[in-house]
């Protein structure tokens, strides 16, 4: 009877313990397989502590490990998701720091790239056509550098097609934008009308008659005259959620999976995507540099309802601006510039504004972004931090520079010494730099996007795009940082080579160089156990590969809190 009894109880122990590695070889976490593995790929985490790996387990939005082949068996259940990355590069989500996201309009009339402007008549032409007299046309993205006569487009180029329109073309700034005679009439704007503050009316010069051209705060003088477009509730909500998802469909494909909006944003619109499960990206929305007691109240409002614990939709930071851009000729200078010697810029407040703003926001605890363009208006927004420091004390406030585009070599150390973050868009310094030099020479193009110089002097840097005034794909930006060269590649080792980035900078920059900028480097910006599960794959190892094929590699996978929100379709030549 007793060696019945032991057999029995032998055998209940052996099960036990048959059993207890049965569910260590299924999962390691809480009893509970993964979501989702990714297996066989080469992780680069941007995780210093743990650079490299080959699998992943996501579950509940977080990854839960960030092993090797070996180990993730362990983690794959009967529902488990698998993907064999069968040797690809696998890297955290792309966040974009700064990025005008939006609908994509449809009716939009799409100009960039644009060399004669004879193609800006024809689009205007063609658009005409489909629209009733009266109904607004827009569109955009012009850069006048390069035209073929690099010269500022006029009215003349849309007068003639668009008598009975209104017609508004942006510049790729979006700082300044071209207005048909239709537009100058409905906001009787003449000869002498005379220039607002922080603005330009840009007039011939023999005729002393408005061109067309509206540069910064001038843009507030337009108004359209513009007739309704007939368009039933219906008809107009289903535009606007096709244009919504076509943006997020774009941002997915581009590997975006964090979006922080500098200035303006509807939280609620986005929550109530979020509900349908239409949101495939997370986004920080955005308020505006302001003293008004008021203001600044409901602005908290929305921080406590949308704090920073959120992980999908969050109140970021206040945003300002302190000058123009290098290519309208707006940007703030020390000297005037080298093309236009009668011009320093154009300050979009005074030096008393700007302070007073940013020490109430400051006061209040909020985290502050404000553009800046030229060494004058960057060395204003310095200060402007520094009072703040100096009146409401020191903490860790990350307030931001976005753009930081032209800096006094001497001003650099500030950022580091000071904690503001550079927010950059490398892809800026390979469009500008096409007209840099001719605008403010040589000597003071050298403080140009000098992120290698930040970098060593211990400063802050978060990457992003600036969309849509440039492209929202990171490998443009990504090819910028490691080259400095024209999109269409050319000899030599780039513009300021001393100012390139390695490939792994360039990747931290725009994972956890922005997680950072946004209190958000404890979840985010790596491939790390109880990080936010935010992976892309793509379809090239962008560290083995030749400069010219870097804006060639697709995301093959975009994967946002462990679901997949963006599957490339393989093609055969691929």
């Amino acid at each position: 009877m007793k060696t019945k009894q032991f057999r029995i109880l032998r055998a209940a122990f052996i099960t036990g313990i048959f059993l207890m590695i049965l569910a260590a070889s299924c999962t390691t976490y809480n009893g509970r397989p993964a979501d989702l593995v990714i297996r066989n790929g080469k992780v680069v985490t941007i995780d210093r502590d743990h650079p490299q790996a080959t699998a992943i387990a996501i579950l509940d939005e977080k990854i839960i490990a960030v092993t090797g082949e070996h180990k993730i068996d362990r983690y794959i259940g009967d529902k488990t998701q698998v993907i064999d990355a069968s040797g690809r590069l696998v890297l955290p989500g792309f966040n974009d720091a700064h990025a005008h996201f939006g609908p994509i309009d449809t009716d939009y009339i799409e100009l960039r790239y644009t060399t004669d402007p004879n193609v800006i008549t024809q689009k205007v032409a063609e658009r005409v056509k489909q629209v009733k007299p009266g109904v607004l046309i827009r569109g955009g993205h012009w850069e006048h550098e390069m035209f073929i006569n690099k010269q500022w487009p006029t009215k003349e180029l849309i007068d003639g097609v668009a008598p009975d329109n209104p017609v508004v073309l942006s510049r790729a700034d979006g700082h300044s934008v071209l207005v048909n005679s239709y537009v100058l009439k409905a906001s009787g704007i003449t000869k002498d009308t005379p220039d607002p503050f922080g603005g330009e009316i840009q007039k011939d010069p023999v005729t002393g008659e408005p061109t067309g051209i509206f540069k910064e705060s001038a843009k507030r003088l337009l108004k359209y005259g513009a007739v309704p477009v007939e368009m039933t509730d219906e008809e107009r909500e289903a535009k606007i959620t096709a244009g919504w998802k076509a943006a997020f469909a774009y941002a997915a494909r581009c590997g975006v999976t964090s979006i922080q909006y500098p200035g303006g944003g509807d939280p609620g619109f986005f929550r109530e995507w979020q509900k349908k499960g239409w949101l495939t990206c997370r986004l920080d929305v955005a308020g505006y540099l302001t003293d008004d007691t008021l203001q600044l109240e409901r602005y908290d409002r929305m921080r406590k309802k949308y704090p920073r614990e959120n992980n999908w939709i969050r109140f970021g930071y206040i945003k300002g601006f302190m000058d123009g851009t290098l290519g309208s000729g707006t940007l703030m200078m020390l000297k005037p510039l080298t093309d236009e010697p009668d011009k320093t810029g154009l300050p979009q407040m005074t030096y008393e504004d700007l302070v007073k703003r940013v020490l109430a926001c400051d006061r209040m605890g909020f985290q502050v972004g404000i553009h800046a363009i030229g060494d004058k208006a960057n060395r204003w927004v310095l200060n402007a931090y520094q009072k703040a420091q100096e009146v409401n004390g020191k903490r860790d406030s990350r307030h931001r520079i976005e753009h930081a585009q032209i800096l006094a070599l001497e001003d650099i150390p500030r950022f580091a010494e000071l904690g503001v973050i550079a927010s950059m868009q490398p892809t800026h310094c390979i469009t500008d730099k096409r007209f840099c030099e001719k605008r403010i020479g040589h000597e003071r193009s050298k403080g140009a996007y000098a992120w290698r110089t930040l970098l060593n002097s211990g400063a802050h840097i978060a990457f992003g795009t600036d969309y849509s005034v440039e492209p929202l794909e990171p490998m443009e930006g990504l090819y910028a940082a490691v080259t400095r060269k024209d999109r269409l590649g050319e000899e030599g080792d780039g513009w300021f080579p001393e100012q390139k980035l390695t490939m792994e900078e360039a990747i931290r920059l725009y994972t956890l160089g922005s997680a950072y900028a946004q209190f958000m480097e404890d979840r985010k910006g790596m491939i790390k156990e109880g990080y936010l599960g935010d992976v892309v794959i793509l379809n090239q190892d962008l560290f083995n590969i030749p400069e010219d094929q870097i804006m060639k590699t697709k995301v093959d996978y975009t994967i946002v809190g462990g679901k997949i929100v963006y599957q490339r379709e393989v093609q055969q030549t691929d």
